[in-house]
């Protein structure tokens, strides 16, 4: 029942601002509440702030003993959402397939799939050597068993 409750005041403070999605959401026996949100301009620490309101502020501690966390998806956390590919494109990014991995520049972004753009060194076709050539993968969602951003430091 309080899950259901936490749930339901959840998707309210989340409609309030369109920008925000969630990514997960799970409760512990304890009643302890973990709520993990993203955006599609990012994350700030007053969105954290709105939805943790948002339950806190609706649920009565005195008849339900809750701890609550509200982070965002972190900048080293794998994309799970088609949502979060859109606010990435341009960045670099690795992705493992069952064909394999890659990583490259994420060009583009439909309902069905994604584009990553890479440079790669290969023997030249005639002669000795090697020659610069630009690939292009086209990888379905379907396909992704992880993908993260490459951070660059």
């Amino acid at each position: 029942m309080l899950k259901e409750k936490v749930k339901e005041l959840l998707e309210q403070g989340l409609q309030e601002d369109p920008s925000l999605f969630l990514i997960d959401f799970t409760m512990g026996a304890d009643n302890s509440i973990h709520v993990v949100i993203d955006g599609d301009h990012g994350v700030t620490v007053s969105d954290c702030i709105k939805i943790s309101r948002a339950i806190e502020h609706n649920l009565d501690r005195d008849e339900h003993d809750f701890s609550l966390e509200v982070a965002s998806a972190g900048a080293a956390a794998p994309l799970v959402m088609p949502r979060q590919y859109l606010k990435n494109i341009g960045r670099k990014l690795e992705v493992r397939t069952n064909d394999g991995k890659f990583e490259g520049n994420l060009t583009a972004v439909n309902d069905e799939s994604i584009v990553l753009e890479w440079k790669a060194r290969e023997p030249k076709p005639i002669g000795k050597g090697k020659v610069t050539v630009q690939k292009k993968e086209e990888v379905n969602f379907s396909d992704i068993i992880k993908a993260k951003v490459v951070l660059k430091f």
